[in-house]
């Protein structure tokens, strides 16, 4: 719960930026520019997810080398992590923004939208660099503990950016542009935080200046586990992304109140990653100190903590949904559609638990190819074929909806069998690869 807590409160903060920034664009620049910035949605998370891939990849391997008591090699995970980072956001940077037009194009960008979505992505893209110093190094934070810093650095940004925002668009009418400097801004500012906590401390393993290059054997136990999970994430953005287009053909009414829903049902989806980051971390330093029993237990708590939260958020969810539904739209006809997602899809949120939690675990022992595996299969691939083949037949947004629960189920039993018959779990000792 220590470690959780503060990194669902960051992820909230998060989420409300996110509505926050829309808002401000929508009333101060127009609906045309709030389309544009909406298409420049799955580029974003793209270049994140490559922050993510270095984060996710190095700081479970950090904690098992501190639950180990190798200190050196822990604080080089941590200086080969940061040069990682840096050689990504150089290469990035000019590939994103030598492709970007094309790139837009195939999101959805239309001659109405292109130049707001155009100004937004290129600014973004030049502070790529910030944003993954930001979000990947932020995970080596929490691999140490120091989850409350880590929510620090993406709070204080946020916020910043919640200041900056109508300043740049209302005082000095910069529009989109405003709203990407903003942004690009408070990830200056969240990623100065992070290297400087991380230079600065002796309460911690330190980045050192000239201890930052590259170690071929480092960089492969990073690769190892890194980029299973950055891929994880980038198909679940892919099917979304099939799922949304399927959900274009049953009319403007569906499409914006799949898109309201998917604003409510965020604040569920920060939670439920928190835990998941957690339990990474508190497995991976007991993996690396040798102590399976609290491997399982810790597992097990994470599934009565978010069963519990899943249970209580559900609940509100379902009572008093459309309190958050109609802060979005007063189209009776879209709020009306908004709520049947809602109570046809929350309640099954509980079949998702499973896939996070033990994703999370095995991952944090670094058993990290077969999670992707299982997800890339039961999750992605379902849904697609769902979307191509059965979608058609019944043209229903509940009909487009059904694919998430299916796939949470099916991919939620091929976890549980893998993590108590098939995984490294079953050994004492599987940890020889890491040391």
């Amino acid at each position: 719960i220590r470690l959780a807590i503060p990194t669902m409160l960051a992820q909230l903060v998060n989420v409300l930026y996110s509505i926050v920034d829309r808002m401000y664009i929508g009333t101060g620049v127009g609906s045309l520019a709030l389309a544009g910035v909406g298409v420049c949605a799955p580029i974003v998370t793209l270049l994140t997810s490559f922050g993510s891939m270095v984060g996710q990849g190095g700081a479970p391997i950090m904690a098992m080398q501190m639950g180990s008591g190798d200190h050196k090699s822990a604080k080089q995970t941590l200086n080969n992590g940061f040069f990682m980072l840096l050689v990504l956001s150089a290469v990035l940077t000019g590939l994103f923004l030598l492709t970007k037009d094309q790139l837009l194009m195939w999101f959805g960008a239309s001659e109405a939208t292109f130049s707001y979505a155009n100004t937004y992505v290129t600014i973004y893209t030049a502070g790529t660099f910030f944003a993954l110093i930001s979000g990947g190094l932020n995970s080596f934070l929490i691999a140490q503990g120091f989850s409350g810093l880590g929510m620090a650095t993406v709070v204080l940004g946020a916020v910043l950016n919640i200041i900056l925002d109508p300043v740049f668009i209302f005082i000095f009418h910069m529009g989109v542009a405003g709203a990407a400097i903003a942004t690009i801004s408070s990830q200056f500012f969240s990623a100065c935080m992070v290297v400087y906590a991380l230079t600065h401390t002796e309460d911690m393993y330190k980045l050192v200046w000239s201890k930052v290059r590259i170690d071929g054997r480092m960089l492969q136990r990073i690769v190892r586990i890194g980029i299973p999970a950055g891929m994880q994430s980038v198909m679940y953005n892919i099917s979304n992304i099939i799922i949304q287009s399927g959900v274009n053909t049953l009319g403007t009414d569906n499409v914006t109140a799949w898109a309201t829903y998917g604003k409510v049902d965020g604040l569920y989806w920060m939670m439920i990653n928190a835990l998941g980051i957690s339990v990474t971390t508190f497995v991976g330093q007991n993996y690396g100190a040798g102590r399976m029993d609290r491997v399982h237990k810790g597992a097990g708590a994470c599934m009565i903590i978010g069963t519990i939260m899943t249970a209580i958020v559900s609940t509100l969810l379902y009572l008093k949904g459309y309190l958050l539904i109609d802060l979005f739209t007063s189209d009776a006809q879209v709020q009306e559609i908004g709520l049947s997602l809602i109570h046809f899809l929350v309640p099954t949120l509980i079949t998702y638990i499973t896939i996070e939690i033990l994703s999370g675990t095995l991952r944090g022992v670094g058993d990290a190819w077969m999670p992707l595996i299982m997800t890339g299969i039961g999750v992605c691939c379902l849904r697609v074929i769902w979307i191509i083949f059965f979608l058609p037949q019944y043209r229903s947004i509940l009909a487009a909806a059904f694919c998430y629960p299916m796939s949470w189920t099916i991919t939620s039993v091929a976890f549980v069998v893998y993590y108590f018959f098939f995984s490294s779990l079953r050994r004492v000792d599987g940890r020889k690869w890491f040391q």
